[in-house]
């Protein structure tokens, strides 16, 4: 099958196009027995570098071709680990550049589907949006009267969609090197027309960072994933194996009934951990004072900022 498919894949992109046609014969090809190989992936990649036009079916079929091969292309499924993190890096950053948006797009929506995805990934989409801010080139870019500088709609719902995902440490949490992407960002483009949003995405992420949390197990590592998957798919009775293992975990049963069936000192509660995170601590105090004074002024973003915190503190 990978054969037949990578000859259609060449033949198809040998003018520079790909039909609708072309496209739902590759469909059926890659999808015959049910997986995307690494070969068929990498064929894609290059059809999509030879091509004049990307079209939106082609788009549609390439961002899910490829997801499809990184996060369920080996098990455990919806995970995108840091080999596979560093191949899809590879493939889109063979020249040094990001050639289109679709492979842009195509990383944002593994970050975003994926349970867990590895912390190169999320950081090599950031530096791109945050070269193409400074520069003014880049797949998010098509000319117009603004400045190189400014930072436009399509780079603030790229920066929300990853620095908000679900994958990586911390789902839905904003890390320090996010954060202070976010700072150098404002501090560029402070005299620029910035799309509207981009007020918004500032203030959340980094109130997000000073004052979110996020549990400490909050993503397995892959060979974890792995354990239980394999745990749950095994799914013979074997009261005696339980027995087993309940007396290897607590070998006076007498005395420690009630730490095999008893309630468990979970820690800290979902509210509790929520409290916690919402105070700002020392760190992050001088971690603000030192971003907000790094340029020896206080803009108005930052006022907003600082009113924000306070407010959601008490």
């Amino acid at each position: 099958m990978t054969t037949h498919f990578t000859e259609l894949a060449q033949r198809a992109a040998a003018d520079g196009q790909v039909t609708s046609q072309e496209i739902l014969a590759l469909r059926r090809q890659g999808w015959g027995d049910g997986i995307i190989t690494r070969e068929e992936a990498e064929a894609l990649f290059a059809v999509n570098n030879a091509l004049d036009k990307r079209d939106e079916d082609w788009c549609d079929f390439f961002v899910e071709a490829i997801g499809e091969f990184v996060l369920n292309g080996t098990p455990p499924r919806l995970q995108c680990d840091s080999e596979e993190a560093k191949w899809l890096i590879a493939q889109v950053d063979h020249d040094g550049v990001v050639e289109s948006f679709v492979e842009l797009e195509t990383i944002v929506r593994i970050i975003e589907r994926a349970e867990n995805v590895a912390s190169a990934l999320k950081d090599y989409v950031i530096a791109q949006i945050e070269n193409e801010v400074l520069s003014g080139t880049g797949p998010t870019r098509h000319g117009g009267d603004l400045s190189a500088t400014h930072i436009s709609s399509a780079e603030v719902r790229i920066l929300r969609r990853v620095i908000f995902a679900s994958g990586g440490y911390g789902p839905a949490a904003v890390n320090r090197f996010e954060a202070e992407m976010l700072f150098r960002l404002k501090d560029a483009t402070l005299a620029e027309e910035n799309a509207s949003e981009w007020e918004d995405l500032f203030l959340d992420g980094i109130s997000n960072f000073l004052q979110g949390f996020a549990f400490k197990n909050a993503q397995l590592d892959h060979g974890r994933v792995l354990e239980l998957q394999a745990f749950i798919a095994d799914n013979k009775p074997n009261v005696g194996r339980f027995f087993r293992q309940m007396m290897h975990e607590a070998p006076n049963v007498a005395n420690n009934i009630g730490k095999v069936f008893g309630k468990r000192d979970t820690g800290p509660s979902f509210a509790e951990q929520a409290a916690a995170g919402q105070e700002v601590t020392e760190f992050e105090q001088k971690w603000l004072d030192t971003m907000v004074e790094s340029d020896g002024e206080i803009d108005e973003l930052e006022r907003r900022l600082i009113a924000r915190v306070l407010k959601e503190s008490t």
